[in-house]
């Protein structure tokens, strides 16, 4: 790779913030002072920033416990994004792969990896996304058949994929879904005569919501979790 490349993979520079960083001397590799932007680095070799090791940031992969009144976004001048909350390097790499509405909490994956987050939003995949429900009317038994057949969303053609619905208690449910439709899981609802007055994502594929993780937080995916998806 590049060295100049290679600094801005590293780093906050930009590539022409690198090449002021490389004229200046202030980059070694191995020890010795490279002002050629152009060098091609080895893996083997240990690049420094004013005396500083560097090393690429490779892929990663995160799970946040997304509170209430943020939003799924890198940026916004109104509310705090999830990216917002956070502490990490290189934060404008990161991509949010599967979207929720500001008032929906719970699990929000987060990644580099476009490959990796598409297997998880692209309908073909069916990658099941299961949510906890709060109703405000009484939960029927029948809609769990109902929902096993697809439901007919307004201004839309056709059913929606079949989804699996569990009936906790009178008014609290747990569906499953297989797509991400524009607010799928409320408007499905609201087809057969309901109001969801909450909305909580507990798992996307196999990976569930840690439950250490406060509203807020954060950590890192397992190999396991990973390569789930």
């Amino acid at each position: 790779m590049r060295l100049d490349k290679f600094i801005c993979e590293s780093t906050e520079l930009t590539r022409s913030m690198a090449k002021k960083a490389l004229h200046k001397g202030v980059v070694t590799c191995d020890g010795v002072v490279i002002k050629d932007s152009s060098f091609k680095v080895k893996e083997t070799q240990t690049v420094c920033l004013d005396g500083d090791v560097i090393s690429i940031v490779g892929p990663r992969f995160l799970m946040l416990n997304k509170p209430l009144d943020t939003i799924c976004a890198t940026y916004d001048e109104v509310h705090p994004t999830v990216i917002d909350l956070l502490d990490i390097e290189k934060p404008d790499d990161l991509h949010i792969a599967g979207r929720l509405d500001i008032d929906t909490t719970g699990l929000v994956l987060i990644t580099t990896d476009g490959q990796w987050s598409h297997k998880i939003t692209s309908p073909k995949k069916d990658c099941g996304k299961s949510y906890l429900v709060k109703l405000v009317e009484e939960l029927d038994t029948g809609l769990i058949e109902t929902f096993s057949q697809g439901i007919q969303l307004k201004s839309e053609d056709g059913l929606t994929k079949p989804a699996v619905l569990e009936i906790i208690d009178a008014h609290t449910a747990r569906l499953t879904i297989t797509e991400g439709k524009y607010h799928q899981v409320k408007r499905m609802f609201a087809a057969v005569g309901n109001k969801v007055v909450g909305l909580h994502r507990e798992s996307v594929g196999e990976i569930c919501l840690d439950d250490d993780l406060e509203p807020g937080e954060w950590r890192y995916l397992t190999d396991e979790e990973i390569a789930s998806v």
